[in-house]
């Protein structure tokens, strides 16, 4: 499948900075307050963390995957979304010219598109949330309104007080969405048992991705030192494999022309970026990750120095004196050592 990804022009771009700055205010009045893509005053790990609360609260998850969104959003009724909201002729002129517009194929063909919204416009996301404010929220409280959800843009969980509950929302958002010419992801989308100490029986699937925290059972300590097994978000094995990809493709072993402050001022910035966003719950999952960081470190400092090379050893406790005498030169450092008691 050939996804709608298109780079838009300097011009196409201020002319959808100021449709969005028109339009955004307007929608911000309507739009769900568990909608949390793309707004402002909204992140991810604010979905994050109303999921875990949630999760608490409620026993099922209904962990929803949208196939092919961006590819699959139905001219039509977007036009009629956008439409209950503005009546700015130029407005409506330019989003429907940009839905339409000429798709140019990596052949160099031009294909043109009957539904789906190209990705990569600074008005893309606000769309997006504007379609699935009719599609999927407002459907969500009016047919079911004790049901509480997440959504950022096409992601997003649902919480059921029973299996029941939560295989009658599938059925009935498996309808919803083929009204709205979407269509459920049929295995990705899936209910997940909350298991934790209070709630313990025996289901296959007791583990859901979002946002790119893996939230499953997990062991945990109480404020009294009291360890019990908690339903709760960690950083998930896909995020883990990116920052390790990441990291890897520095290629640290080929900067010996480097100090050591110099990386440090090269990486800290994406480093930071992982650990703000990562380590704000469970966040003892991810030490690994980083002393992943510090064993690339050492690589470095291997061929960098000659008295280092060939010993592994000697570097890493050549490492562990520098972070000890100086915690924030490395963004990960502070977290890292400390949680080794350091």
């Amino acid at each position: 499948m050939q996804l709608s990804l298109t780079v838009p022009t300097v011009a196409d771009r201020i002319a959808q900075t100021v449709l969005k700055a028109d339009l955004e205010p307007e929608l911000e009045k309507h739009f769900h307050p568990d909608s949390y893509g793309y707004r402002p005053g909204k992140s991810a790990l604010d979905a994050v963390g109303m999921a875990r609360k949630r999760c608490w609260q409620n026993d099922w998850v209904l962990d929803l995957d949208i196939k092919g969104f961006f590819d699959n959003i139905d001219h039509e009724l977007m036009m009629r979304a956008v439409r209950a909201h503005t009546e700015e002729k130029w407005v409506l002129l330019y989003i429907e010219r940009w839905l339409k517009a000429p798709i140019e194929m990596p052949d160099g063909t031009l294909n043109l598109p009957q539904k789906g919204t190209p990705q990569g416009g600074v008005a893309s996301p606000l769309l997006a949330n504007l379609f699935l404010h009719y599609a999927f929220d407002q459907w969500i409280e009016r047919e079911h309104p004790g049901i509480p959800f997440e959504r950022y843009a096409d992601d997003a969980v649902c919480h059921c007080k029973s299996e029941a509950q939560a295989e009658q929302l599938k059925q009935a958002l498996s309808v919803r969405m083929k009204e709205v010419g979407l269509e459920l992801h049929p295995e990705k989308t899936k209910i997940v048992y909350c298991q934790d100490d209070d709630r313990r029986e025996d289901y296959p699937r007791i583990s859901f991705d979002f946002l790119g925290y893996t939230f499953r059972p997990r062991r945990s300590k109480n404020r009294w030192g009291k360890h019990f097994i908690n339903f709760t978000p960690a950083i998930s094995n896909r995020a883990a494999k990116t920052i390790r990809r990441t990291s890897r493709s520095w290629n640290w072993s080929l900067r010996s022309d480097k100090q050591l402050e110099d990386l440090a001022r090269m990486f800290n910035p994406i480093i930071r970026g992982w650990i703000n966003y990562y380590s704000r719950y469970y966040k003892s999952a991810l030490y690994p990750i980083l002393k992943c960081l510090d064993r690339r470190l050492i690589m470095w400092a291997t061929r960098k120095y000659k008295r280092l090379r060939h010993h592994r050893r000697r570097a890493a406790q050549w490492l562990t004196r520098i972070a000890r005498k100086q915690p924030n030169l490395f963004a990960h450092w502070s977290l890292l050592y400390a949680s080794a008691g350091r």
